[in-house]
């Protein structure tokens, strides 16, 4: 299968001398929900921005839809929708002129029912003649993205899409921003809520420092880089973990009435039984067992801070 997005080698280095990405290759995939993770200064905007034709890459290149986006920049912006961090909206435009303008700047003729089902769709349809300004800051979110599908891109690009909206409203959006992935708009996704990449993506990148250290489809992540922890918890209070546990590598936790011990999902052995052996041997007694498993946001947190 073609990628919808190829981008090869692309690097940017700004005037000051700082480099903000270096020598990034990535394929998306077509019908896919990609998140694109990172601390910040990463390079994730810099990265949207240069695909979007915003910013201009020192080197390498891009290409969507086959179109590359500096031989045949109108082809390729023309599969492209995008919705900023930022709320840019005319404060005295109403809603249906704003998605009027919007079509009308790829030159693509008026088509009321297309604006009227992607206002239908995004839940602003009550809202067609209302003035932007009285709008509440989740319906203008969802607005920048009715704008964004108003000349109908084949990709959508959403930087920090519910950055400051409510967490019901932000479930709402990851329900809207599967429903358009099934109608087979392709979905690049950055955000700062990991929660919202592990229940949304299908596959995941991780940036830092301008490099992409990481692309993978996420059940494959959560497979290989997962761990799982057993919580203990003590009938009696540990001053410090025995001499004879320290080969499991355990955490004291809770003042001392808790041991974690994290064992590798992949591994042959999860060490277990022979944990629950030794702590019988040294007359350590528990009454409460609990496992959890490790979330996006852990694995995330342990890429990202790892030493170059």
């Amino acid at each position: 299968m073609q990628p919808i997005v190829s981008i090869a080698n692309l690097s940017k280095t700004y005037a000051s001398g700082f480099e903000a990405l270096k020598g990034v290759d990535l394929d998306i995939r077509p019908g896919e929900i990609f998140a694109l993770l990172g601390p910040n200064g990463a390079g994730k905007t810099t990265l949207i921005s240069i695909v979007c034709g915003l910013v201009t890459a020192t080197a390498g290149s891009v290409s969507i839809g086959g179109n590359d986006i500096i031989k045949a920049y109108r082809k390729a912006r023309q599969l492209v929708g995008l919705v900023p961090q930022e709320l840019t909206t005319e404060p005295f435009e109403t809603v249906i002129a704003a998605m009027r303008l919007s079509r009308g700047l790829f030159g693509l003729k008026p088509d009321p029912e297309k604006i009227e089902t992607i206002l239908r769709q995004l839940s602003l349809w009550d809202k067609k003649g209302a003035k932007t300004v009285t709008l509440s800051g989740g319906m203008k979110r969802r607005l920048m993205i009715a704008k964004a599908l108003a000349h109908e891109p084949r990709v959508l690009f959403l930087d920090e899409p519910t950055a400051g909206v409510d967490v019901e409203l932000r479930r709402d959006m990851w329900d809207l921003v599967r429903g358009l992935r099934d109608t087979g708009v392709t979905i690049i996704l950055t955000t700062h809520y990991i929660e919202e990449a592990e229940q949304m993506a299908d596959r995941v990148g991780v940036i830092r420092k301008g490099e992409l250290i990481l692309v993978e489809d996420k059940a494959e992540l959560m497979h290989k880089l997962g761990k799982k922890q057993v919580s203990l918890h003590l009938n009696q209070r540990l001053d410090a973990v025995p001499p004879a546990l320290m080969k499991h590598d355990l955490e004291l936790a809770q003042d001392g009435c808790e041991l974690i011990y994290t064992y590798d999902t992949n591994a042959d052995r999860t060490g277990i039984t022979a944990l629950l052996t030794d702590l019988s041997e040294a007359g350590i007694r528990f009454h409460d067992l609990q496992t959890q498993k490790s979330t996006l946001e852990d694995i995330f947190v342990s890429l990202v801070s790892e030493r170059p």
